[in-house]
């Protein structure tokens, strides 16, 4: 039988998709000819909101600017660790003016919030994970960010490849489930960072292209519960044999712009 998993309560931050719309194409997913329903994103984001404080977890949000409408990915703005906020500088030039609402947000709640000199996109590309930050780059972030980090939060942080456009940044390829360990995709990484992985993470929950594609590696855990999109149900299966509760989400309207519900939430720690 799978040990029992113990949650701990979260606080995210998060942004209504008003303005959410697919105007540009930055990643393989997004094609600015396809429609995106509005109305049924703003039902997806409520049921994830109404799923986190069913679970017991706080949510806050930031006002949505028109004009920015890749605002409701609030993962990507920042990463929080320890109460210390390392902002974001977006590599596409459509997504720089959403740093300075999120860094309002953040300043106005009494944080003080590093701007990095570097091409940074938040949690998009650092997942906090226990003992250090896992970081990825290839498409998005640089690993001069990554030193960044580092020196910012003296935490130590594990720099790790990402090879396939589909999995542009490292929140769609890997998650962190608790402090100890995380699901990911081994294939969207290059050879050598798949081997950090390996040695860091032997049990690690391994996900299949499918599941991926499903933005099943896209998902949120509380150290129990993971919410995650109900597409990855060979993810979901593996999860509960290892004796963590999925909770599906459908957000497949955000899928249209590359995104799912880890990009949909920031935590803040």
């Amino acid at each position: 039988m799978p040990e029992s998993r113990v949650q701990r309560r979260r606080r995210y931050l998060v942004c209504e998709p008003r303005h959410f719309a697919v105007q540009y194409a930055i990643n393989p997913w997004m094609r600015p000819d396809q429609h995106v329903d509005v109305s049924l994103a703003q039902a997806q984001w409520q049921a994830l909101i109404g799923a986190y404080r069913a679970h017991g977890h706080t949510v806050e949000t930031v006002e949505p600017v028109p004009g920015l409408p890749d605002m409701v990915f609030a993962a990507n703005a920042a990463v929080v660790v320890d109460g210390r906020v390392f902002g974001s500088l977006f590599h596409a030039p459509e997504r720089r003016p959403e740093s300075h609402p999120y860094d309002t947000w953040f300043k106005s709640a009494g944080y003080d919030v590093y701007r990095p000199e570097s091409v940074s996109e938040g949690e998009g590309d650092f997942v906090p994970a226990g003992r250090w930050v896992l970081a990825g780059t290839g498409f998005r972030t640089t690993r001069e960010a990554h030193r960044e980090a580092q020196e910012f939060f003296g935490v130590p942080v594990i720099g790790l490849t990402l090879v396939d456009p589909y999995f542009y940044h490292l929140d769609t390829a890997l998650f962190a489930l608790d402090d100890d360990n995380i699901a990911y995709y081994p294939e969207a990484f290059s050879p050598g960072s798949r081997e950090v992985l390996a040695r860091l993470y032997p049990d690690a929950v391994i996900a299949t292209r499918e599941d991926a594609m499903s933005f099943g590696l896209n998902s949120v855990s509380d150290g129990r519960h993971v919410f995650i999109s109900p597409g990855a149900t060979a993810l979901a299966e593996e999860l509960t044999r290892h004796g963590y509760v999925p909770v599906p989400v459908d957000l497949s309207e955000f899928h249209k712009a590359g995104g799912g519900i880890k990009c949909c939430t920031q935590e803040i720690r």
